[in-house]
């Protein structure tokens, strides 16, 4: 009988500040894992803006070591990238790879299919206005 690989779980956790507690996303994405019966769950934790390109990121390396039938989980999909075009890339390198992502914050699972193209297409664009948001009232209190 040939040996099936085991597919692999990994948790990404970006946090820009080291304010932001990892330990609630842990839960979050263990509770995550455990519905969707993912198996044992690998955290990569980085402390890093966001503003710095995914490519110099601990991601990449997540990315790099995740194949065909593995799984990437993150808290919310923002924690990806800082833009809707970086986030994009990203989903689209794993879309075409065939690793499945997942995120906490509403629940999804994000494949191939064009459902999940829309809804991720939607979210990423939804993540940047609200950044954009946010900086313009950071500056602004400034």
């Amino acid at each position: 009988m040939p040996k099936t690989t085991p597919k692999k779980t990994i948790a990404y956790l970006r946090v820009s500040t080291n304010d932001q507690d990892l330990e609630k996303n842990k839960a979050d994405i263990l509770h995550l894992a455990n519905d969707r019966n993912l198996g044992k769950v690998t955290f990569v934790e980085e402390k890093v803006s966001g503003k710095v390109s995914w490519k110099e990121r601990k991601l990449k390396e997540v990315l790099d070591d995740l194949t065909t039938g593995d799984s990437l989980i993150v808290s919310e999909l923002s924690r990806l990238g800082r833009s809707m075009l970086e986030c994009m890339e990203i989903l689209s390198i794993a879309t075409q790879r065939e690793i499945k992502v997942y995120s906490v914050k509403g629940n999804w699972q994000l494949d191939g299919s064009l459902q999940s193209k829309v809804v991720a297409m939607a979210f990423s664009i939804a993540a940047e206005i609200e950044r954009d948001l946010i900086s313009s009232r950071t500056k602004e209190a400034l």
